[in-house]
């Protein structure tokens, strides 16, 4: 009898564990509730980009979270979110994955990532006026400039890193560090090839002389470190689309 009571204790023990992986799994959630929520930010262009009169995003991410929700035959919701709160919001289930992020030790340690589909490069900008003021990395890391910086964003440790006799002036989301520079508070502000590239198109901004690409970092999407049965499918996906040329195609839609 005591045997018998400790094999069916021990079934029981199993189909709880069994049962509890099986319910973590945002994936099931998502097909059982026909909504995909996915965190976005709205201030990463041409990534994610909201527009405030009609509370909609448009962008790279946008398109690429839009046709994972189409494949997965639900609903996209795009939950409004900003970088200093991001990875939470993937960790305390507020979303079911963000929309592209750089990987980062920090993030690694609470956060899982899918696989990466594209990489940036990290540059120096200043306004055109101001160019002349700066040649290289290492004319920026002086008292008497200013850099801008946006908190919570990779860019906010790698300007505490790379600018250290600086003055690092941070700013909090919905404002960016390049609105601080355009609006004359500021010298320098650090971004990717990818944002820089647009900015440069919209506003007089230009790289600093001399500067060489930092720190490229691979891209892709945050999702709860814990559940692989959804970092799988997510990843599986990616591949299928990269195979079928979606990635490529919305990259040069998008000018990346």
């Amino acid at each position: 009898m005591k045997k018998l009571l400790q094999s069916a204790a021990a079934a029981v023990l199993a189909l709880g564990v069994s049962a509890s992986v099986h319910a973590e799994s945002a994936l099931e959630e998502i097909l059982s509730k026909g909504v995909l929520k996915v965190g976005t930010t709205g201030d990463w262009n041409p990534m994610t980009i909201k527009d405030p009169a009609t509370n909609s995003y448009k962008g790279f991410d946008i398109d690429v979270m839009t046709e994972l929700a189409k494949d997965l035959g639900v609903e996209v919701e795009f939950v409004p979110t900003d970088w200093k709160t991001l990875v939470n919001g993937v960790t305390s289930g507020k979303y079911h994955m963000t929309g592209s992020a750089s990987i980062s030790p920090p993030r690694m340690k609470v956060a899982g990532f899918s696989e990466s589909y594209l990489a940036v490069e990290i540059y120096p900008f200043t306004t055109e006026d101001k160019v002349g003021k700066f040649d290289g990395w290492d004319s920026i890391n002086n008292g008497e400039v200013k850099v801008a910086t946006t908190l919570g964003t990779t860019f906010e440790k790698l300007a505490r890193e790379w600018f250290p006799n600086a003055d690092i002036k941070v700013v909090e989301a919905p404002a960016r560090g390049y609105n601080e520079v355009l609006a004359g508070r500021a010298d320098v502000f650090i971004t990717s090839n990818i944002e820089g590239a647009t900015l440069k198109e919209k506003h007089p901004v230009a790289q600093v002389a001399n500067t060489e690409a930092r720190s490229p970092s691979p891209i892709s999407m945050l999702l709860p470190q814990s559940d692989q049965v959804w970092i799988n499918y997510v990843n599986n996906w990616i591949k299928v689309k990269q195979a079928k040329g979606f990635f490529d195609a919305t990259m040069a839609k998008w000018g990346l």
